[in-house]
This record gives C-alpha cells, sequence and structure tokens, in this order.
C-alpha cells in the first residue's frame, strides 16, 4: 500500500468510468510483436527495502568519490568547496517545495532570489540582462545560436575549435532539426587557440568560443567581436568555470553579444554530473529573443516591491510557433543555490576565491612539468592547464585511477578519433586541491610515464 496504494475496488470503478472491462483493454492497440511477454529479463525480483539499501549501498561502494582522493578533473564540471549553509538553505521548505514558481504570486521569495541570481549573472557576465537559468550550459550554449540565428536571420553558426565537444555535440543534434550549418574543427595541441583565424563573412550568425577553453587557454576576444559586428554577425561565449571570472576580464568587457555557462562551480557540486544550472546572458536590445524565463520587479496594487514573471516566451505559454524556445522550465533550485553561495561570497570572496585557485594551479604546473617527459602547452590559463605526455594519457589516466588518484581527462578520451590529440592530459586545480595531492600526482604520473 505504501507504493502501490489503490485498491482492486479502486481499479474496478476507474475501469467503469472509461469504459474499459479490464486493465488488458487498455493495451489492445499495443501489437502483440511489441508485448513482454513474461517478466523482464535481468531484473531481480522485489525485495524488502532493507536489503535494497544493502544492495545499492554495495553498489555506491564500487565508486571512488571526488572526496576520497587527490581530484584533479575539470573540463566543465569543477570540486569547489561549498559553505554547508547552502545545503541548509535550499532545503527550507519555502525554497524545496516552490522551486519551480508556476504561480508566480506565491512564490515570491523564489523569484526574488531569481531576481538576485539575474542580477549576479550579468554583473558576473558584463552583460545587461540574464534569465532565470537554464538547464545546464551546454543547452545554454545551443539556445544562444538559436537565438543569434533569430537576431541575424542567418543559418550558419562557427564554432572555435576550442568548444568543449560535449557542447558541440548538443549543438550539432540540435542543428539536424532546425537545418542551422555548423562549422568546427577539432583543436590541436597549439599554445595558441584558433580565435583570430576563425572566418566570418556575411552569412555568419554568430561566432561561438569558450573562454577559457576546453584546454584552460585564455584569448582577448576583442578583436573577434569587432570582426563580428563588421559582418553583421554576434559574438557568443561560453564559459564553464564561473570562478575564473573572478580574476580574469569578463566577456561583456570585450564586447560579447551573448555570454552562457555552466554554474556548477558555485553552490552546486558534481551530483555525477548533474543536475546543474546554466547561465545565460546577454544585451538588453536582444532581451525579446532570449529563450526562458526573466523575473522582473514591479509595484503591487499597495505600492509594495513585488517581482513577477515577465517576457516568458516559451512554448508553454504562447503559440509554439512565436516561441524563442521551447525550455518548459528552469533549473531553479540549482540556480538557488548559486545565489546563496554567490552572496556568501561577495565580490571580495570571489576574487579571493579565484587568486587562490589560480595560485594553487600554477604551482600545481609547476610541479608536474618536473616529470620527465612532461610539458605544459598553455601560456596562459585559470585554473585549469593541459599538459602533453611523452605517451598516450587515457591509459594514464586509468592506470593512475586504479592507483586512487584522479589525475585530469585525458583528451583522447574526449576526441577519441583524433590521434594528435592522444598525449592530452587537461588538469584542474580548484581550492580543494593540497600540496600533499599535487606531490601525489606527481608521483603517479612518474610512475605511469616511466
Amino acid at each position: 500500500m505504501r507504493y502501490l496504494p489503490l485498491s482492486d475496488a479502486d481499479r474496478r470503478e476507474m475501469l467503469g468510468v472509461i469504459g474499459a472491462g479490464s486493465i488488458d483493454d487498455l493495451f489492445v492497440d499495443v501489437p502483440d510483436a511489441a508485448r513482454l511477454d513474461g517478466a523482464i529479463h535481468d531484473l531481480p525480483n522485489h525485495a524488502s527495502e532493507l536489503a535494497v539499501e544493502r544492495h545499492m549501498g554495495r553498489h555506491a561502494g564500487a565508486n571512488l568519490a571526488a572526496r576520497e582522493a587527490p581530484f584533479f578533473i575539470g573540463c566543465g564540471a569543477y570540486r569547489h568547496h561549498i559553505p554547508s549553509s547552502v545545503d541548509h538553505l535550499i532545503q527550507r521548505g519555502e525554497f524545496l517545495t516552490s522551486y519551480t514558481p508556476y504561480q508566480p504570486e506565491i512564490a515570491q521569495g523564489t523569484l526574488q532570489a531569481l531576481f538576485e541570481f539575474q542580477t549576479q549573472v550579468a554583473r558576473l557576465y558584463g552583460r545587461d540582462v540574464a534569465n532565470a537559468s537554464m538547464y545546464d550550459g551546454s543547452t545554454a550554449c545551443w539556445e544562444a545560436i538559436a537565438m543569434a540565428g533569430r537576431v541575424t536571420r542567418r543559418k550558419k553558426a562557427v564554432l572555435s575549435s576550442g568548444l568543449h565537444p560535449h557542447y558541440v555535440s548538443v549543438a550539432k543534434t540540435m542543428a539536424k532539426f532546425t537545418g542551422d550549418a555548423l562549422e568546427h574543427e577539432a583543436p590541436t595541441l597549439e599554445a595558441a587557440t584558433d580565435v583570430d583565424a576563425l572566418a566570418v563573412d556575411g552569412d555568419t550568425s554568430c561566432v561561438v568560443v569558450q573562454y577559457p577553453d576546453i584546454l584552460g587557454r585564455i584569448a582577448d576576444l576583442s578583436a573577434l567581436a569587432a570582426r563580428c559586428h563588421e559582418q553583421g554577425a554576434l559574438l557568443v561565449v561560453v564559459n564553464t568555470e564561473p570562478v575564473a571570472l573572478g580574476a580574469i576580464k569578463s566577456p561583456g568587457e570585450m564586447d560579447a553579444d551573448i555570454v552562457v555557462g555552466e554554474g556548477q562551480s558555485i553552490g552546486v557540486g558534481l551530483n555525477f554530473g548533474g543536475p546543474y544550472v546554466g547561465l545565460f546572458a546577454c544585451q538588453e536590445k536582444f532581451v525579446r529573443q532570449m529563450p526562458g524565463r526573466l523575473t522582473g520587479e514591479t509595484v503591487d496594487a499597495s505600492g509594495k516591491r513585488g517581482f513577477v514573471l515577465t517576457l516568458s516566451t516559451r512554448e508553454q505559454h504562447i503559440r509554439r510557433e512565436k516561441a524563442t524556445s521551447n525550455i518548459c522550465t528552469s533549473s531553479v533550485l540549482c540556480a538557488l543555490a548559486w545565489t546563496m553561495h554567490m552572496t556568501l561570497l561577495g565580490e571580495k570572496g570571489l576574487r579571493q576565491l579565484a587568486a587562490i585557485n589560480h595560485a594553487k594551479a600554477v604551482a600545481a604546473a609547476e610541479r608536474l612539468c618536473e616529470v620527465p617527459g612532461v610539458r605544459l602547452l598553455n601560456e596562459s590559463f585559470f585554473n585549469e592547464f593541459t599538459l602533453v605526455l611523452p605517451k598516450e594519457a587515457r591509459p594514464a589516466v586509468r592506470e593512475m585511477a586504479e592507483a586512487g588518484v584522479l589525475g585530469g581527462v585525458s583528451l583522447g578520451r574526449l576526441y577519441p578519433d583524433e590521434a594528435g590529440l592522444a598525449s592530452g592530459l587537461v588538469v584542474a586545480v580548484t581550492e580543494t586541491v593540497t600540496e600533499e595531492d599535487v606531490e601525489i600526482l606527481a608521483k603517479a604520473l612518474t610512475g605511469v610515464l616511466a
């Protein structure tokens, strides 16, 4: 009764109302060949709750958690310290039960937090306006491409080779259904980015670049923005590590038109890959083409400050062909966590956190380059950099993991068809990494390369 609360009498009453003689009658339109005959194979029979907990616990015990080992994995998802107060606050009933404000008039607290979230994202990205969040960074990236197409009425997007391959994959999948043409090549193990070489012409809707990019490289995008605008195209900048913007120039300062990214680093744990929170900001003149939701400030009939959802041009609200997006909701609970963590940090705290990350990364890069045969690719980086190993990186990463060291992300895993990238190892260093962790990684890397 705990999980199947309907009684036989309840079922008979429901079948009577809809005019079906039995539950089997509900499936008469399903061909016999498509029906399952008997139990689902390879699934165990039912068990008690205690037995299931023990079974799942044994499976969970096979995982090597980030906190249990020296951890240097990044490439779009980063391990940062999240204050315990963040988790405590988002689990308060006022937030947890109304995290998707379908009835805005009774979710004023959530809407106010989202208003602050939008303000923080806009300031971080250096743009005029931000929305109330997207699903994650990859979908935000595609929505930016689609938005650029609406603004420019063009169907060709140029994607930098430094854009995360998962983001490229999402964009390619969506472009199959929209008819957009995407130009993209895999990166090479070069210290310089391809920013200056990206071709922009009168058919280009936007150029999409990552900052810092998938190899951790940082480029000045001002000249690229000027070239885009000369051709009537938009510059879309993707950021997967928001902590970096506490130390480097914001994309808006370099005249980016749309800035999107993954907000996971602030307030959201690794969570085995999700749920995360997508960030999206743009120039105010494009706000009516912006996807998702926007929280606005208003005054009620009594003259009191209040908050509303506005410009929600989603397919749930208006005619589908007029919608800017089919995004049906937003990652509000993660956005709340993001805002709470950012509020606790403040601007000064974010800049201090960024400085700590960078300093630790510089020290780690110097130590790892002492390993025989290892060289640093990057001329510049924030808290993530690429090492070029004297052998293929993918088996080296596996060997280190078997020894209890999560040493980074091999480019061979991200680009399995690109032999020229096989020796690349992307290493991320955050404030959670200790000098002891770096020394353990250096010794483990020395061992697997010997």
